[in-house]
């Protein structure tokens, strides 16, 4: 086992994609500011210089303070204070973890609704496939953000009283529940080439039996497209959930998002204190790039016929 790891890795450096990445400017700088974002979503109890939602260390004689280099800005308030006394670059870093994580969950829920679905529907064929992309053709008729506002709503509503946890997993199952439909549709189709290939029916000349070759042998053969809509979806998911933030169904108020912060922070815009929104906006479109940048490359660097 020692011994197949370093040849797995060495194969991984001395492999298309890792050329590709070294090669390409773009994919590395936005490789560089998503890791910067990850790290600092996941040690924000480590980096962040206050912790914004401890009320106990809230001081209201130190709100709306502006950024340092501003006129009456702090050092210790490098990005400045909203109107809570919060420090503006602390509540970035727990902000951004809780929009990674509700990005991140929720893809990987429609990765599994959708590859699982698609599997089937191209494996199997004939009505169960007619039926499943039936569903899909309802589901794009939809805006995807009017179906997840509409989970969420009707879930708020269902449960007036329901505690934090409940309502970030409605949260991540609304996003998911629209996002899945991309997956199903890519493996549906690729999983049409791969069961006539001439592997397939050996496996099942030999008596393999349908769901270990759907397993075994095509769902590894179709994957390469869903790696690269993960990417991109990421980013989509992260867009989502700040627009249900902002709209005030989204993550609870005590633990509140990149677009919880932007929503609060346009209360203060047309009073001048325009730092409030300025940097979670800022945070928000950097990591939505970065991510779409990398969605991008892998696209290209896993593509044959662009090598």
């Amino acid at each position: 086992m020692s011994s197949a790891s370093p040849s797995a890795l060495r194969r991984f450096f001395d492999g298309d994609v890792w050329h590709s990445f070294r090669t390409s400017p773009v994919a590395m700088l936005a490789a560089f500011i998503a890791s910067i974002f990850l790290v600092c979503a996941l040690f924000a109890e480590v980096v962040a210089p206050h912790n914004p939602f401890d009320l106990a260390t809230l001081e209201l004689m130190d709100s709306l303070k502006p950024p340092a280099w501003v006129e009456g800005g702090e050092s210790k308030y490098q990005l400045g204070t909203d109107g809570q006394g919060r420090d503006i670059l602390s509540a970035l870093m727990y902000g951004t973890r809780i929009s990674l994580l509700v990005g991140i969950a929720s893809v990987l829920l429609s990765i599994l609704i959708g590859v699982g679905l698609g599997l089937l529907a191209g494996f199997v064929g004939g009505r169960v496939d007619a039926f499943i992309m039936r569903i899909c053709d309802v589901m794009l008729s939809f805006p995807s953000i009017l179906v997840a506002l509409m989970i969420s709503g009707v879930a708020r509503s269902m449960f007036p009283h329901a505690p934090d946890m409940l309502a970030f997993i409605v949260l991540v199952l609304a996003i998911a529940l629209t996002g899945w439909v991309q997956y199903a549709r890519t493996v549906r189709g690729s999983t049409l080439v791969e069961r006539n290939k001439e592997y397939v029916q050996a496996a099942r000349v030999i008596g393999v039996g349908s769901l270990r070759i759907m397993r075994r042998h095509v769902l590894p053969n179709v994957l390469g497209p869903v790696l690269v809509l993960a990417t991109i979806q990421v980013a989509s998911a992260i867009i989502t959930e700040a627009t249900l933030s902002f709209l005030g169904v989204g993550v609870p108020p005590t633990s509140p998002s990149l677009g919880t912060l932007i929503r609060n922070g346009n209360d203060y815009l047309f009073s001048g204190e325009w730092w409030i929104t300025a940097f979670p906006s800022l945070t928000l479109v950097l990591i939505t790039l970065s991510v779409n940048l990398l969605g991008d490359w892998l696209r290209d660097a896993l593509n044959p016929r662009l090598r």
